[in-house]
């Protein structure tokens, strides 16, 4: 049986201190982080420690230099093909570091043209290690303020991480920015591999040394970052945590989004669901789909719950106790449920939302009032206005989206080179030596979790099965879980631990323990996740809300899952642009 991820932990070597004087010691420069027992001081990874003074054993590597002599240094040419400016950097105090409790030398800049990023260096604590964050939505601004699914993990709070991000080349959240060709290659593929080049730099002048290590963390956006990392740039990073990722990205953004607010807004009408009505169809699906006493289906993709079954019968009211469906929400909640489909009944997007999401989608894809607008009506605005046209469409809505092949065709042809992440061939990720651990929440309402579980599956392929994807990559789904975290499951986690120890000590994280934390931060529920296809079934009788009450049980709804699907998840569909001479040339290629 699959063991349980302890927490994260810090395992330097030993130190000894005298009353006389300190005595100067050698310590590692790694993380060791837990998911499998601890054994000994973790020696074979410090191969590129050195011995340091008594001042400095026990808060990791000290700075070369100080942090205002950062803001002199001239890097513009540091870096081939890759020109950048430090713009500032400034002490920042622990206390208002809310990454952890360490101080940081807060450096800030621009790379070329407009790439504009920020890297924490910690002033103590240091461990040779560099963490890369991803950023949500069409990004805009950067962030190195939290870390997605490292909740727990030690090293990240006490300074063993040099932390950077960057706004993908942009600082406005809308899609404006990509009618300029330069900035939609800078979000589409570009900006994380000149961020490690540029951040990895400045490390080294700030230190006196080369980061050791590599790390990436993102969700969403961030998670189309982590996979367009390891598909192009397969060398970048050592270890990726890639949560909910938007790698569908084109299709997500124009099919899926569009579908699901033509479905609630039928031929263009008032919604015929609201945020009112979520809570009492989320409970008729708990009820068709078998849900145990504490709520939360374990295994969505096996419940084909048919909202036919809860429709009103003629002349009856619906009312919370004596629930109903009309015949339009019927229909809405089917074409939901189905996915953004064609005539002939193929998906135009690799997924559809699952039974159990309900209370998740108030906002997204239901809105306040019949006569509000949802989410999914400002997402599908951005990129269709913005994104997938050589010129801006302003007067676009998701109205004039086409469920077609001809249509999809149109927009998938000329956008997914430069915008997606879905190449499955991660063979010269795996063959640098590269770690995947990717995750999603299985009540996500913004990216329905099946494309995740239908990429991975196109990764086994890929790669050559289950036995040699499981050796570098594996995917866990959350109950429950919302996009990025909230909702009804247990939301809270460390992937961070798990890549990091699978990257140093090449232990893979046979499970992930999750937990529901209330206000004041105490657990009052955790369950543990197991990689992909299998979930947790309580099958000891033991309390829901324990973890040790459970045991994996595979999904044979996940194992066999197929798509019919106009798309593939393929090799080959990537392009690259640059300007030769003053001209915008794109050509195939992934780098």
């Amino acid at each position: 049986m699959p063991k349980l991820l302890r927490r994260c932990r810090w395992n330097s070597a030993t130190f000894l201190a005298t009353l006389a004087a300190a005595v100067a010691l050698v310590i590692g420069a790694s993380l060791v982080l837990a998911n499998s027992a601890v054994g000994g001081a973790q020696a074979a990874n410090s191969a590129s420690a050195k011995a340091v003074s008594a001042s400095t054993a026990t808060s990791g590597i000290a700075p070369a230099m100080s942090c205002s002599g950062v803001a002199q240094l001239d890097l513009a040419a540091a870096v081939p093909g890759v020109p950048f400016e430090i713009g500032s950097a400034t002490e920042l105090a622990a206390s208002a570091n809310t990454l952890g409790n360490w101080a940081a030398c807060d450096v800030k800049g621009v790379i070329a043209p407009q790439l504009h990023f920020e890297i924490k260096l910690p002033e103590t604590g240091w461990q040779a290690d560099y963490l890369q964050l991803g950023c949500g939505g069409l990004c805009g601004s950067t962030n190195v303020t939290s870390a997605p699914a490292s909740a727990g993990c030690i090293p990240l709070t006490t300074g063993a991480f040099a932390v950077a991000s960057s706004d993908e080349g942009h600082y406005q959240g809308g899609g404006l920015f990509s009618t300029d060709p330069t900035l939609s290659a800078d979000f589409g593929y570009k900006s994380d591999h000149e961020l490690v080049q540029a951040a990895k730099e400045i490390i080294k002048q700030y230190y006196g040394q080369a980061a050791t290590r590599s790390y990436f963390d993102g969700c969403s956006q961030g998670g189309h970052q982590a996979l367009t990392e390891a598909q192009r740039y397969p060398t970048d990073f050592d270890g990726i945590v890639a949560g909910a990722p938007a790698n569908s990205f084109t299709a997500l953004n124009t099919f899926s989004h569009a579908w699901t607010a033509q479905s609630v807004y039928l031929n263009g009408g008032p919604a015929t669901i609201t945020n009112a009505d979520l809570a009492d169809l989320h409970k008729a699906v708990l009820k068709g789909c078998g849900a145990p006493a504490d709520g939360i289906i374990a295994d969505p993709l096996s419940c084909t719950w048919d909202p036919g079954t809860s429709q009103c019968a003629a002349g009856q009211t619906s009312t919370s106790d004596d629930y109903c469906l009309t015949a339009d929400q019927v229909t809405t909640l089917r074409r939901i449920y189905a996915g953004p489909t064609d005539d002939h009944g193929q998906l135009l997007y690799p997924g559809y939302q699952l039974r159990g999401s309900e209370l998740n989608w108030a906002g997204i894809i239901t809105p306040a009032t019949a006569t509000g607008a949802s989410g999914d009506i400002s997402f599908v605005r951005e990129t269709l206005r913005y994104q997938i046209f050589d010129s801006p469409q302003p007067a676009l809505t998701y109205k004039d989206i086409k469920f077609t092949a001809a249509y999809y065709d149109k927009v998938m042809r000329s956008n997914e080179g430069m915008y997606d992440a879905t190449d499955p061939d991660l063979t010269a990720f795996k063959k640098a030596g590269g770690k995947i651990v990717l995750w999603h929440g299985l009540g996500d309402q913004h990216i329905p979790a099946v494309g995740t579980m239908a990429y991975y599956k196109a990764v086994e392929k890929a790669v050559g099965g289950e036995a040699a994807t499981e050796s570098f990559a594996r995917l866990f789904l959350l109950p429950g879980v919302a996009h990025c975290g909230g909702g009804q499951g247990p939301n809270t986690f460390d992937a961070l631990t798990a890549i990091t120890d699978w990257v140093i000590k090449g232990d893979a994280p046979a499970s992930l323990t999750t937990k529901s934390v209330d206000s004041g931060g105490n657990t009052t529920a955790s369950r543990p996740v197991y990689p992909f296809p299998y979930y947790a079934k309580n099958t000891t009788g033991g309390p829901d809300t324990d973890a040790s009450s459970y045991t994996p049980v595979k999904s044979t709804a996940e194992a066999k899952l197929k798509l019919n699907w106009l798309g593939s998840f393929r090799s080959g569909y990537e392009t690259v642009g640059n300007w030769v001479g003053r001209q915008w040339v794109v050509t195939k290629g992934k780098n």
